[in-house]
């Protein structure tokens, strides 16, 4: 079986967790509407076992689903389907992924309600903002027990050597640079809340038919690139999960990573006199910009800089970095030409 035919059973599989936590979320929204405004924690109370048993029971049905999807992955491979035991669903429902009861969680978006009250939104407003905090809920909680589960499957089959992250639309950035990557079978799953990436079990056989390459056979990060989904997207959705800049960054061949994790300590700074978008992203001694940096100094004064305490104590100096990593958005608004936003790209390490 072909990696493309694999990956159609990942998506099956995501395709049914996400119609269990459809019909939660329906659920929860029928329930949530008939909290009483004028007294919201009492008629919480009464609705809440209502509430928590709609997310079980859909924690319950995901968990389900993991020992089949595991098992048809491992049979279309032609591994051994043998497993050590099999999932129990019931211990993966009725708690938060957190570890603490569901419905102690539930209640968060009542906390949540009355915080916006007390900040002067209307009730509606306010509801609404709650509304939407108990459906992310219920989506990620449905969606972490159909994880948990899966793991616990593929940990229980000695053939499974690990997973592949396989990113959905629409995915954040973060998820993005993750396309494809594989992982061993015992690492946890790195979600954020609603994250919609699923477990694509990777088994010895998979991997020795170079299922981890990319699509010209030359390797990479796994099947599923980061790239190639990027240019899959339109030009609007590039831009939304992006930016305008970096999703043009990006089509300018600017590595997807570097961009992504430049916006995670964006900031504005002065420098040269004037106001500057920059990051702290890579200015680290160990960072890729500040390697970059010392590189190109050394290179032009042709001095050499210590890269540890024993070169310090050797007399050699320490290279000291002062120049701000500029973001995309400030390359563009300052370069004169195409050719000169190239070229301050690749100073500030977002091409090769």
């Amino acid at each position: 079986m072909i990696a493309s035919d694999v990956r159609e059973l990942g998506l099956l599989n995501y395709r049914r967790q996400q119609a269990l936590a459809e019909r939660a979320a329906a659920r929860v929204r029928q329930l949530w509407r008939q909290i009483d405004r004028g007294d919201i924690s009492g008629s919480w109370t009464e609705l809440a076992p209502l509430l928590v048993e709609a997310v079980t029971d859909a924690q319950t049905k995901a968990a389900v689903l993991a020992d089949p999807y595991v098992d048809a992955v491992v049979l279309a491979e032609g591994a051994d389907p043998a497993a050590a035991g099999r999932v129990v669903p019931g211990a993966l429902a009725g708690i938060a992924s957190d570890g603490r009861p569901l419905i102690s969680l539930l209640y968060q978006p009542v906390i949540d309600w009355k915080v916006r009250l007390a900040a002067g939104q209307s009730m509606e407003d306010a509801f609404r903002g709650s509304l939407a905090s108990a459906l992310r809920i219920t989506g990620t909680q449905v969606a972490d027990a159909g994880r948990g589960a899966t793991g616990a499957a593929m940990a229980g089959r000695r053939t499974i050597q690990g997973y592949v992250r396989v990113v959905q639309p629409p995915a954040c950035g973060r998820c993005v640079i993750l396309a494809g990557r594989e992982y061993g079978w015992n690492k946890g799953f790195q979600r954020h809340p609603r994250c919609d990436c699923i477990h694509l079990p990777t088994t010895l056989i998979a991997r020795n038919q170079g299922r981890g390459r990319g699509r010209d056979g030359t390797g990479g990060r796994g099947f599923i690139d980061p790239r190639d989904y990027f240019d899959s997207l339109s030009r609007a959705e590039q831009a939304r999960v992006f930016g305008q800049a970096g999703a043009r960054a990006i089509r300018e061949g600017a590595d997807l990573a570097q961009i992504v994790n430049a916006r995670r300590g964006m900031r504005t700074m002065t420098t040269y006199g004037r106001r500057v978008l920059a990051t702290t992203e890579g200015a680290t001694r160990r960072g890729a910009f500040y390697r970059l940096e010392r590189a190109r100094t050394e290179a032009r004064t042709g001095t050499r800089f210590a890269r540890d305490r024993i070169e310090v104590r050797q007399g050699l100096p320490r290279f000291e970095l002062r120049t701000p990593r500029l973001m995309p958005e400030e390359i563009y608004r300052l370069a004169e030409s195409r050719a000169e936003a190239v070229a301050m790209l690749r100073r500030f390490g977002y091409l090769t």
